[in-house]
């Protein structure tokens, strides 16, 4: 990450909360203190308002914000629970995708709606699981969806425990109880197949492109199993 780019991230991460501790900042983008501090100064001589209270932290001056999104306190509060949904779901690419925005949407917050937030946060636990599979490809996956990319992957099945490398062309997504699931034509099998995200042990995204269906859709895929023969 460039230093241009971090500055912005910490201009907006500052306005995610009431107060954020250099600390905060450094662990977040891995620099060191003095960095923050010369970081924090670059924006305060760019013009913004940036207050601090010794052993608290940094806080931006009430009255300036980036450009607003405007949304509603129901709004916000139904963010937070979508992001304790989405923290139960076991893809680490999306949770970090999401906690990206959301401190985005956070940070055009005014004061009081930032402690409404923090309190409602603490209030809120997602549905416990006894199991769930743990992945980091989703985000991946979207991309190639959205972009008609073909995927090489690297995948164990473990009906016959084996590990096989394919090229797929992802169709969509959808998640059980415990996992996501791929659906996609795999081109060693030539037929469509669906693909646990958890057992997939390498991805890359490739720049072959493949035909978009227009018609397929997960309802009418879905439709298609029931079906009796």
């Amino acid at each position: 990450m460039n230093r241009l780019t971090r500055i912005s991230s910490i201009l907006i991460q500052l306005q995610s909360k009431k107060v954020v501790t250099a600390k905060e900042i450094a662990n977040r983008f891995e620099i060191s203190l003095r960095t923050v501090y010369r970081d924090i100064k670059t924006l305060q001589e760019a013009g913004v308002p940036i207050g601090s209270e010794n052993g608290t932290g940094y806080f931006i001056v009430d009255g300036y914000s980036l450009p607003p999104i405007m949304i509603t306190e129901e709004e916000a509060n139904a963010l937070i629970v979508s992001e304790k949904l989405i923290s139960n779901q076991g893809d680490t690419s999306l949770i970090k995708d999401f906690n990206s925005v959301l401190i985005k949407i956070k940070s055009v917050l005014r004061s009081f709606e930032k402690e409404n937030i923090a309190k409602l946060e603490n209030r809120i636990v997602p549905p416990y699981k006894e199991e769930t599979f743990e992945s980091n490809w989703l985000s991946t996956i979207q991309k190639a969806i959205t972009n008609t990319n073909v995927l090489e992957i690297a995948y164990h099945s473990i009906y016959k425990n084996e590990q096989t490398l394919r090229e797929v062309e992802p169709l969509g997504v959808y998640y059980t109880d415990k996992a996501w699931v791929m659906i996609a034509f795999c081109r060693l099998r030539k037929e469509i197949r669906e693909f646990r995200l958890d057992r997939i042990l390498k991805i890359k995204l490739t720049l072959q492109s493949f035909d978009y269906q227009e018609d397929f859709t997960l309802s009418k895929y879905f439709s298609q199993l029931t079906e009796p023969c």
